[in-house]
């Protein structure tokens, strides 16, 4: 696991590249590496889990293919195998040193034969020179860019505060980014919230050279049919795949943890690795004092029906204030999600405990129908459009209301450029499937590497720690992708067939709780005279507010008003995302940025 970085056609100081690897150094501490040329560099910051004496990055292969690699490629034995009766030599065991042989033998295709989660940099000097930057299936490591196409010039990062630091990549808010943020928590899609800085989407394959420009593809994905049976089939196979993936995805150089929320799917993964991992430790997060949603009894339940080493990570509130700065700064771009607080204190403690891999159950709601949303689309009347419903469950802030809180020059803008929320509704009307395909292809190709997996990942990554998701890896989430909408859905009950799969495995207490979200109370937390509210009153000051003029200041007291004297939920999401929201500009773009409105442009 890695952080990767470079250029192409374009030019860099040796300053700019040393302070990019500087910014990445927490997400690779144990080597910082990198290789030039004409017109490019390719650099790493190296978190050693395979091959701990190996693994020298840039990887080469002769002097005209160079790589560099984040992530992990689980059948690199076998690759290497096959490359090495090709005539191929290695000089260490590590996964990535596979690569540069690989894409001498199959060129672009050599990411057909990849097992694993990654993102990719290949540059290759025989003839015109390329660049080819390559992701995962399900977008596990994230990979920003800036392309100039005037100056037919790109920047790479594994993290956006490093890809900044190149002194051509411009640090502007993406104007329609505030509506889109507060429209779906996090903005999806290729575009971040930094005009003209992209992120490549989950099996993408981006080719780069002087005369060609930037070309983006997506590769299709692999998928097979299936006879799945009966329920109770259908089940046994889910548990399998889920089995082996665990099982293959606890090998590593150094120890291996696992996170346990108290809920199903952590729960199940923390059942199936104690199966394979002798002295398991596993950690869960809990909020000091008292609070609504405390789930560390059932966690508990689960290490000790297990005999793992159970960590209880408990964080104080009153370190809030202090600890989100940091945590807006580490994810690049607002994240309205509370959990982002709880995950970075979380890997922050597994770090602590000597732990550099942790195995969670992300994507398991997304592939299997856990969430409320999804399970009141598929039970909606038939005839009734369940649309509008599932777009307002994705925001934040409610539509009505955060278009109250627009100034009036914001309202104009959004008006004229269109509503986040009706480009959703828009693509999911137009998809031309079922509901339930509709949904599980919104939600795993659009929603989850957004708004899970770029957090999973650089909040990890924050505290040098790999997190591994046996849940999306491409077993699993073909056969999740296949399975019809009665084996996930059963009146108000989702994750059907997954909560099958784990009869008898999990305590009942756990299999039998209602659902919920592994999150921050924040409405209980944001009350008069608590830390957290006074905080957010200082940082959504209302000369703060009427400087940056997006947002309407008399709103926004109203709001805090409204919170002080009958808190609600809604009211409380809105006051968190504004700001996490005004932490993020005061991060990247100064106290006194506004963004310029421009064009709707796409970063390439």
């Amino acid at each position: 696991m890695c952080r990767i970085f470079g250029h192409f056609a374009a030019e860099a100081t040796p300053h700019e590249l040393k302070t990019v690897a500087a910014l990445q150094r927490h997400g690779g501490p144990d080597a910082q590496t990198r290789a030039e040329g004409a017109g490019w560099a390719l650099g790493n910051n190296r978190l050693a889990i395979m091959d701990l004496d190996g693994g020298d990055q840039p990887y080469r292969l002769g002097d005209h293919i160079i790589a560099v690699f984040n992530g992990e490629i689980y059948n690199h034995a076998e690759l290497r195998r096959k490359l090495t009766a090709k005539g191929h030599t290695f000089t260490d065991t590590c996964d990535g040193s596979i690569i540069p042989a690989l894409y001498a033998e199959y060129g672009r295709e050599f990411v057909e034969h990849l097992d694993g989660m990654y993102s990719i940099a290949v540059v290759d000097l025989r003839g015109e020179p390329t660049m080819l930057l390559v992701t995962d299936e399900a977008g596990m490591k994230p990979l920003y860019y800036h392309w100039d196409a005037s100056a037919r010039h790109l920047y790479f990062s594994s993290e956006l505060p490093a890809l900044l630091s190149f002194r051509n990549v411009p640090a502007r808010p993406w104007e329609p980014g505030l509506d889109a943020y507060l429209a779906t928590k996090t903005p999806f899609g290729e575009q971040t919230m930094f005009d003209g800085i992209g992120v490549l989407p989950p099996a993408a394959i981006a080719s780069v050279t002087r005369s060609g420009g930037l070309r983006i593809t997506r590769r299709p994905l692999r998928d097979a049919p299936f006879a799945h049976g009966d329920a109770a089939e259908a089940a046994g196979h889910v548990l399998a795949s889920l089995r082996e993936e665990v099982h293959r995805l606890t090998l590593a150089d150094v120890p291996v943890s696992t996170i346990t929320s108290g809920g199903l799917d952590s729960s199940l993964m923390t059942a199936l690795a104690a199966g394979k991992v002798s002295d398991l430790h596993t950690f869960n997060i809990a909020y000091r004092g008292t609070w609504p949603s405390d789930e560390r009894a059932f966690a508990r339940e689960v290490a000790e029906r297990y005999g793992t080493q159970y960590h209880q990570v408990e964080i104080d509130p009153a370190s809030f204030p202090s600890l989100l700065p940091d945590v807006v700064w580490h994810l690049g771009q607002p994240n309205a999600d509370p959990i982002t607080l709880s995950t970075y204190a979380l890997f922050a403690a597994v770090r602590d405990a000597g732990f550099k891999v942790a195995i969670t159950g992300d994507a398991a709601d997304e592939l299997f129908g856990g969430y409320d949303r999804i399970k009141a689309a598929v039970n909606a009347p038939y005839g009734t459009d369940w649309v509008p419903d599932y777009v307002e469950a994705l925001a934040a802030v409610p539509r009505s209301l955060r278009e109250s809180l627009y100034s009036p020059d914001y309202r104009t803008f959004t008006d004229a450029h269109g509503s986040s929320s009706d480009a959703i509704a828009e693509s999911l009307r137009a998809s031309g499937t079922d509901t339930m395909t509709t949904l599980t292809e919104f939600e795993i190709g659009v929603r989850l590497p957004a708004y899970h997996l770029r957090r999973v990942d650089h909040l990890s990554m924050s505290a040098s720690v790999e997190v591994r998701l046996p849940f999306c890896q491409p077993s699993v989430v073909r056969y999740a992708r296949s399975l019809p909408a009665e084996f996930k859905i059963s009146g108000a009950k989702g994750k059907k067939i997954l909560y099958e799969a784990a009869a008898g495995l999990l305590p009942d207490s756990v299999l039998n709780r209602p659902k919920q979200p592994f999150t921050l109370p924040v409405t209980a937390m944001l009350r008069p005279g608590a830390p957290l509210m006074e905080f957010a009153r200082d940082i959504l000051a209302p000369e703060t507010v009427r400087r940056r003029g997006q947002l309407d200041p008399h709103r926004i007291d109203a709001l805090f008003r409204t919170q002080a004297t009958a808190p609600n939920d809604p009211t409380a999401m809105a006051i968190w995302s504004l700001m996490v929201h005004e932490l993020w500009l005061q991060q990247f773009c100064g106290p006194a940025a506004r963004a310029a409105a421009l064009p709707v442009e796409s970063p390439r």
